[in-house]
């Protein structure tokens, strides 16, 4: 078993396709496809079922390429290790971040960081707050900024709280509740809501709300970006819990009033694997970060 056909299974499993992981890998798509099954014959199990429209990898395979992606974790750290000795100058660090990020602005983090150490990759992932905690428990990512869910605080995860943020009640302008500068969670519980997608920490905190007044709330759209669902909220399609630096951004017009009964606010959190080793680059960003947002 090579250390490449380990990079060349990652690969696979992340693009699903010989073609894109040959390319990611700057090899020829016959050799990648040679190299998986001289792997296949070596561990006497099939890692990859190969269809004409996608690659699927079998349990075998994801067992391989969760310890393999643990293996050139530790490699990749050894090396920028050993180039620390005489100061990091190259390496790669992964991030992940919601889709609505707030008062805590990320690239301000990777501008500042590149102008300290221009010769480190920096790669952005986004995704839920829940998808980027399962990306940070296999080191498919180095650090993350989500919210915290019941499920990420209690599985592995060190984390360190950057912003706790207030969520407010957004409705169109010609709505009967939108002259209030409060509403109460009841009174909205007969309402279309426009909201995050599931899996979104946003979205359960709207859930969560709503039944502690004692409601399951009628979600119609779903949206990741918030200037959309400011959008369809001014358009008249619904109401919204959104927020406060998202609601008191530019855009379209609409009523915004402090929520109560129970009142809601959603976290920003650095989040990295407990018990994982960084690479000194990695560690560098995480401290850059840490002291960026200290007074978010």
């Amino acid at each position: 078993m090579e250390i490449r056909q380990l990079r060349y299974m990652v690969a696979l499993a992340e693009e699903r396709s010989f073609t894109r992981a040959a390319t990611r890998e700057h090899i020829a798509q016959p050799a990648l496809s040679q190299q998986i099954q001289r792997l296949e014959r070596e561990v006497g199990l099939a890692l990859v079922e190969r269809t004409t429209r996608r690659v699927t990898i079998t349990e075998a395979g994801e067992l391989l390429v969760a310890r393999a992606r643990r293996i050139l974790a530790e490699l990749a750290a050894a090396d920028d290790e050993l180039q620390s000795l005489r100061g990091f100058q190259a390496g790669r660090v992964t991030v992940g971040a919601m889709h609505t990020m707030g008062p805590v602005d990320v690239s301000a983090a990777l501008a500042s960081y590149h102008e300290r150490h221009p010769f480190v990759e920096l790669t952005v992932r986004e995704h839920s707050s829940e998808e980027l905690a399962d990306l940070l428990r296999v080191d498919e990512l180095d650090l993350a900024f989500l919210s915290v869910t019941e499920r990420i605080e209690s599985h592995g995860l060190a984390l360190h709280q950057l912003v706790s943020e207030e969520l407010v009640a957004m409705v169109p302008g010609d709505h009967p509740l939108a002259s209030r500068d409060r509403i109460r969670m009841v009174e909205l519980a007969g309402e279309q809501f426009i909201s995050y997608r599931e899996g979104a920490r946003l979205r359960e905190l709207l859930e969560e709300g709503a039944r502690q007044t004692g409601f399951e709330p009628n979600v119609k759209f779903e949206s990741n970006e918030s200037q959309r669902i400011r959008a369809l909220v001014a358009r008249g399609l619904g109401v919204a819990i959104i927020p406060r630096s998202d609601a008191v951004a530019p855009g379209p017009a609409v009523a915004i009033a402090r929520l109560a009964e129970p009142e809601l606010s959603r976290d920003i959190t650095l989040a990295w694997r407990a018990d994982r080793r960084h690479t000194p680059a990695a560690a560098e960003f995480l401290t850059l970060a840490r002291d960026l947002f200290a007074g978010s």
